[in-house]
């Protein structure tokens, strides 16, 4: 689960899925509430829950050459994908697209077309092929015309649009402290990896592949054998010196750090070497007051670097840049050797997606929502809205119920916890206001267009959306995911939990199956995103989404050492080659998910008070099928590479992990189960984490 955050923050959401329900199925039908044989009952649930709930389904799983993992969520990914693409390719075959007018009354394509343009200019590789790495020259040649540090500034400036050409950026976003508002923020640059891999020397060897990565990559474009290994190393030092005073990721979690407003004088006394008004000014940003540095560190260490680094070296950056953020739009071969580094190196994949699923995936990040209403049209009826809000209002009130019976919190600060908690926006399936693609442009085969270009286009297309939204009142019925994404997000900003319509499929909810399991499934996901506003980040915000503290003092020390006991639960386990989890840069999302089991089995209760208690089913009670449920929809295989990659990058807990961690903490889960101290499973009652 995340949460989300737009071009500076992210936090994200687990990713679970539910399916539309069909009302023209006999309801005396009911489907496996879990699935015996995936369990192995030859170990206790009190010693290892994982391995009984998920035993025989590890044993039997391989996970497929084209995937890093494999669990429920991957299999749900894949399903969905098969629906996408077929709808997809249903739209392809019967080219019966409807024209709009645009605001001058000229005939355009409609969204649904633009979607469709868009995948097959992917899909079109033998005119990716031919046009090879021509589409970029024109950018590399800007950089080969650099001569000083203006040129550079002026490059940066004029690639903003494009994507931004490396050291900094600007985005809009809305205002941490006046949350209605948009407001502008200057974040560091991209690097080719993450921060760790420059600082961190357990991973040393990976830093070494990718400078070989790097190398490659510069003799595709030119330089002989002697000089991409130079260059390359050049490209990763200077790298390095930017990451090195970046804020860690832990640090990063602390959103107060990164809400650090200025003046564009006192951002130019930060960082003199950039003149700041000619930048804001080129990318059509005048009269700002104030903008919001996110890393002040960084500025001043970047201000160091560009003023004593030789212009060829920022050159060869800027020139890296260019490339790597282009390879997976230009011919296949480039393609394929950034999927043979970034997937095959960094995380044990053995084979590259088919190209139909990868063009998808492409265009679900371009333009999501436009495909979004061909998947909605097909997949998600608007009944199914309303049994999802059903479990949502339970699991809500389940939450509710626990804030007020919280030993450890004072009233005030109670009173307050449940104003946010009621001001909480819930947004199911698909936008209610889908996002207006009129004036963007995504050129057919026909008309001559091509991915790189239609790639450009939305990425300046989204860039020109953003500063027109500058010092204006944010629109709360925006989406941040599309539709057929299985996944979930909470945005503090907003004090909004979001549902896209692909994860309220099976396996995870399914309205035939028992209550239990559904609760165990959704339930848990639903109040894991419910967790996320009360998680050490989002319960920095209040109700209206604003960075404000509306604890007190006791309290807030209390919420910190519940934390603190969390972080070490985690941190104590070793996951794979001496490498521990890291339980600090995991909190808000192991909050999440321990709220969330608490809150969804209230939710489960509440059900139960309403339409009465159900027999066993398969031996197990409602209380059990709702526990088993939580572990199976976390069952997961994953290549060992990509567990080191996801301890270092991914603020989630592997799946494993979150299938029974948390319930050590519940005391529901003992009653169910009947565990005893001396059973792996088993924490004293004052070990137990008590927090929502």
């Amino acid at each position: 689960m995340k949460t989300i955050h737009k071009m500076l923050f992210t936090t994200a959401v687990a990713s679970l899925g539910v399916v539309a329900c069909k009302t023209d199925k006999k309801p005396e039908e009911k489907v496996q509430a879990i699935v015996l044989e995936n369990m192995d009952t030859s170990v206790q649930p009190t010693d290892d829950f994982f391995r009984y709930v998920n035993g025989s389904w590890v044993d039997k799983t391989e996970i497929p050459a084209d995937e890093t993992s494999w669990g429920g969520f991957n299999q749900l990914r894949k399903t969905t994908t098969k629906d996408v693409l077929a709808i997809l390719n249903k739209a392809i075959e019967e080219g019966n697209f409807e024209k709009i007018k645009d605001a001058e009354g000229n005939e355009i394509d409609s969204d649904q077309e633009k979607a469709v343009n868009y995948y097959e200019t992917i899909m079109d590789t033998v005119a990716r092929n031919n046009a090879g790495k021509a589409p970029l020259q024109p950018f590399l040649q800007k950089i080969e015309e650099i001569k000083d540090l203006n040129d550079v500034q002026t490059y940066i400036t004029n690639m903003a649009p494009y994507g931004g050409g490396g050291f900094y950026g600007f985005g809009v976003f809305n205002d941490l402290k006046n949350s209605s508002m948009n407001a502008g923020y200057m974040g560091a640059g991209g690097l080719g990896l993450s921060r760790d891999y420059y600082v961190d020397e357990k991973v040393k060897d990976k830093l070494e592949k990718y400078q070989v990565f790097v190398a490659k990559m510069l003799q595709e474009f030119g330089d002989d054998e002697a000089t991409a290994k130079k260059n390359a190393a050049t490209i990763v030092a200077f790298e390095k010196s930017l990451a090195e005073p970046m804020m860690t990721k832990e640090e990063r979690r602390d959103t107060r750090k990164m809400y650090n407003p200025m003046t564009i004088a006192e951002l130019a006394e930060l960082a003199p070497v950039i003149d700041w008004e000619a930048h804001l000014k080129g990318i059509g940003v005048e009269n700002i007051e104030k903008v919001i540095v996110t890393d002040p560190k960084y500025f001043k260490a970047m201000n160091e670097v560009l003023k004593n680094a030789p212009i060829e070296d920022v050159k060869l950056v800027l020139r890296w840049n260019a490339i790597n953020n282009s390879l997976g739009l230009l011919s296949t071969d480039l393609e394929k050797a950034n999927w043979e580094f970034y997937s095959k190196e960094m995380r044990g994949a053995k084979q590259q997606k088919p190209r139909n699923e990868r063009a998808l995936a492409n265009l679900n990040g371009a333009i999501g929502e436009a495909l979004g209403k061909l998947y909605v049209d097909e997949k998600f009826p608007p009944e199914a809205k309303q049994k999802a809000k059903e479990m949502i209002d339970n699991v809500m009130l389940g939450f509710e119920k626990r804030i007020a019976q919280l030993p450890w919190m004072s009233a005030e600060t109670k009173e307050k916890a449940l104003e946010k908690l009621s001001k909480l926006t819930v947004k199911i399936a698909y936008p209610d206001k889908w996002k207006d693609y009129t004036t963007l442009q995504v050129k057919g085969l026909e008309q001559g267009g091509t991915y790189f270009d239609n790639a450009v286009n939305v990425r300046k297309w989204n860039f020109e959306k953003d500063i027109a939204k500058l010092g204006k009142e944010v629109d709360r019925t925006e989406w941040g995911m599309s539709p057929q994404t299985v996944n979930a997000y909470f945005n503090p900003v907003n004090n909004e939990i979001v549902f896209p319509a692909a994860i309220l499929q099976p396996p995870f909810y399914n309205y035939k199956a028992d209550e239990a399991v559904n609760y165990g499934g959704i339930g848990a996901v639903i109040g894991h995103e419910i967790s996320h506003s009360f998680d050490d980040s989002g319960a920095r915000f209040d109700g209206d989404g604003n960075l404000k503290n509306w604890w007190t003092e006791e309290d807030s020390e209390k919420f910190k050492e519940a934390g603190s006991k969390l972080i070490k639960q985690f941190s104590d386990i070793v996951a794979i080659d001496s490498m521990n989890l890291n339980g600090e840069f995991t909190l808000g999302e192991n909050i999440g998910d321990l709220g969330g089991v608490q809150a969804a089995y209230e939710g489960l209760q509440i059900f139960l008070e309403k339409n009465g208690r159900p027999e066993n089913i398969d031996g197990y009670t409602p209380e059990q099928r709702f526990f088993l449920s939580w572990a199976t929809i976390w069952r997961t295989k994953v290549r060992d590479e990509a567990l080191k990659n996801q301890i270092m990058t991914d603020p989630h807990a592997p799946g494993k992990y979150r299938a029974y961690m948390p319930l050590k903490n519940v005391d529901a889960f003992y009653e169910a189960f009947d565990v005893k101290e001396g059973d792996n499973m088993y924490l004293k009652p004052e070990d137990r984490v008590r927090i929502w």
